[in-house]
């Protein structure tokens, strides 16, 4: 990988940036993606989308699409000792979002230090044991001695806090830690391949750009589908990986390539879609992995928006994805970077009409 694309990924994983609250990156993505396309346009929720027009207007239309948000919780509630009652947004474990450091960010845009609560094993002896942890009995704590001393630095319901996580490689060079590779992942690959493709003549119209509050209910591509209606959809998300202690009837292992997500609750990858990416795979020998999920990604909502859009995933899997600390592959991210600009490149209008009619 080279250095300039490890501080793409360290940049993007370590801003901070929660479903409904995307502003921070859709502003890196605007900056970084108007000199690779024609144009910018951005939906009623916030998507931002670089469009590079083909000269034939009847031209089909490619969209890839990352999602921008991360999971994180908003404040609900300002306890009198000065401490926060939150709602997660999007899908959090709650045994691991105890005792980790948080940034609080106003509605003004001050950023605040805060962790979340946890009891120690000294208040739990002679107890019958913490029991059973949910979201709802965390405290946030940044330090506040009141309520009023907390809204004396305008901190508000409404308010988010987000995980704080320095991005670092493994000792192997192998591999990376971060926060928010779901989706960050898919804000650099597709920023990766518009500059991969900036000089190439493509088959298509593309439009690249990610959308917003994928977390909490794949709510963004509903939206940038309708204001685009294009002929294809590929979403670029990162999954769960289940590899820590067997590799033997899992799906999603480090270093085995990108996935080839072929079902997940949300959507099924028709057949000629499939042929299509498996054929691109083999030929350019993009190492690649079969993937079956219990999650779903904006490929999920897009498929039945507008007439019906075939739609389907570039990813890669991670460990330990909505916490503080994922673990990904940089050799998977090289095969799904390679996968989605060689996709790309195949595809012209009877690719897509034959993908899509048969």
């Amino acid at each position: 990988m080279e250095e300039k694309t490890f501080a793409r990924i360290k940049e993007l994983t370590e801003m901070q940036a929660t479903s409904g609250f995307e502003g921070p990156i859709r502003e890196y993505l605007r900056g970084a993606m108007t000199p690779l396309v024609d144009e910018i346009q951005q939906d009623g929720l916030g998507g931002i989308f670089g469009i590079r027009h083909h000269e034939d207007a009847d031209a089909p239309k490619v969209m890839v699409a990352a999602h921008m948000d991360e999971v994180g919780f908003m404040l609900t509630e300002i306890t009198p000792r000065g401490l926060f009652k939150v709602v997660p947004l999007g899908g959090w474990n709650p045994y691991v979002v105890s005792a980790q450091r948080f940034t609080l960010i106003t509605a003004s845009g001050k950023h605040y230090p805060c962790i979340s609560s946890s009891v120690p094993p000294h208040l739990l002896r002679g107890t019958s044991g913490q029991g059973n942890v949910t979201v709802d009995s965390i405290l946030f704590d940044a330090g506040f001695e009141s309520k009023e001393e907390a809204e004396g630095f305008g901190v508000r319901p409404g308010d988010t806090l987000v995980p704080s996580v320095e991005t670092v490689k493994t000792a192997n060079g192998k591999n990376i830690i971060a926060k928010s590779w779901d989706n960050r992942y898919g804000c650099t690959v597709m920023l990766e391949a518009l500059e991969a493709l900036k000089d190439e003549k493509l088959g298509h119209t593309l439009i690249a750009g990610a959308n917003v509050q994928e977390e909490v209910g794949l709510r963004g591509s509903k939206v940038s589908t309708t204001k685009f209606a294009p002929d294809l959809f590929f979403a670029v998300d990162c999954s769960a990986a289940d590899d820590l202690t067997t590799t033997t009837g899992t799906f999603g292992h480090l270093g085995e390539g990108t996935l080839m997500r072929i079902y997940d609750p949300g959507l099924i990858m028709l057949p000629r879609l499939r042929e299509y990416l498996l054929d691109t795979a083999e030929t350019n020998n993009i190492p690649y992995q079969y993937f079956v999920s219990k999650g779903g990604t904006d490929a999920g909502a897009a498929h039945t928006s507008v007439e019906g859009i075939p739609s389907t995933v570039i990813g890669v899997c991670g460990r330990y994805i909505h916490t503080h600390q994922t673990m990904f592959n940089i050799a998977d991210f090289d095969a799904a970077r390679e996968m989605l600009i060689q996709t790309l490149k195949g595809l012209d209008k009877s690719t897509v009409e034959t993908i899509v009619k048969g």
